[in-house]
């Protein structure tokens, strides 16, 4: 597959947006509030699990759900993991204020790592709970990356995410699209290609839900203002290098008008939730379109010669 997005342009957006990110991040901070609820059902008695071990937190951002999660099970390891090193920092800065005393020689905060969500950098089967909120919007080719999420997760690990849908940002979409032929917004997966690249790479049981925000905005300058300070900026190989110029950006703003309501222009966000669990080693894997089983040495029998 080739690549859709440029992931250097994704870590130097994101880099550049992470000391000020907080500051607008308020409808992330609600979706992540919203998919860490669905870790409530991990405390059911009659599931009968044990807490967490090592728990993984992909495309952390300033690591509010890490630090949240540490908080959650003060004895598992959380690793907080970025693409964007300045989001790393801000996560050791958020993470720095919490110090349980009644636990000696538990970690005080989350672990930081800087790594690429395609090639997560740990073991196989060494996760209890993979997290990632609104990360994989970001990355084109959803089965390779649900294969490393699956490779690293134990058998029954819960892997929890959240992505951003086709709906988000569509009136945007259609304003620039009116100024030229560039594409100006990402494009993202259906919710039905993000459950079938979770079939496809054999995880159990996947539940997908969606919710749909719409925020009002002044005008297109603050919308764009806002994007730019979410590190939310147009990353597809395909953009536009120059600097938008200032007669196609006031036919897109006025173009923007037309979907004014309530003396606001609407900027809709649709989010998708979904999670699944990890298979038993052994299930089989699209690739290619073929299924594919990979078992570990040690469980293939060795018949012994007599």
């Amino acid at each position: 597959m080739s690549d859709l997005f440029d992931h250097r342009q994704v870590r130097r957006a994101f880099s550049r947006a992470a000391h000020g990110y907080d500051n607008a991040a308020a409808l992330q901070r609600e979706v992540a509030s919203r998919l860490m609820e669905q870790l409530d059902y991990l405390d059911d008695p009659a599931l009968n699990r044990a807490p967490p071990q090592v728990v993984l937190d992909v495309g952390c951002g300033p690591g509010h759900a890490s630090v949240a999660m540490q908080k959650r099970w003060p004895k598992a390891q959380v690793i907080a993991l970025d693409l964007a090193l300045p989001m790393l920092q801000e996560t050791r800065h958020n993470a720095g204020g919490w110090r349980p005393s009644f636990l000696p020689g538990v970690s005080r905060r989350p672990d930081a790592v800087c790594a690429d969500a395609r090639a997560l950098p740990l073991r196989d089967g060494s996760v209890d709970i993979l997290f990632s909120n609104l990360c994989l919007q970001w990355v084109e080719d959803l089965p390779a990356v649900f294969a490393g999420f699956r490779r690293v997760l134990k058998p029954d690990g819960l892997l929890l995410v959240s992505t951003f849908g086709p709906g988000t940002l569509y009136e945007l979409r259609d304003a620039f699209a009116q100024a030229d032929n560039v594409p100006h917004v990402s494009s993202f997966a259906s919710i039905a290609q993000f459950g079938d690249a979770l079939i496809a790479s054999g995880f159990k049981n996947p539940v997908l839900d969606r919710d749909e925000f719409v925020l009002g905005h002044a005008d297109l300058g603050s919308l764009m203002r806002e994007l730019r300070t979410l590190g939310a900026t147009n990353a597809m190989i395909e953009r536009r290098r120059s600097l938008t110029g200032r007669a196609r950006f006031a036919r897109a703003s006025q173009a923007y008008e037309a979907w004014r309501r309530d003396g606001r222009l609407p900027a809709t966000w649709e989010v998708i939730y979904a999670h699944a669990w990890g298979p038993q080693p052994g299930t089989p894997i699209r690739v290619g379109g073929v299924d594919e089983v990979q078992v570990p040495v040690s469980r293939i029998p060795i018949r012994k010669r007599p």
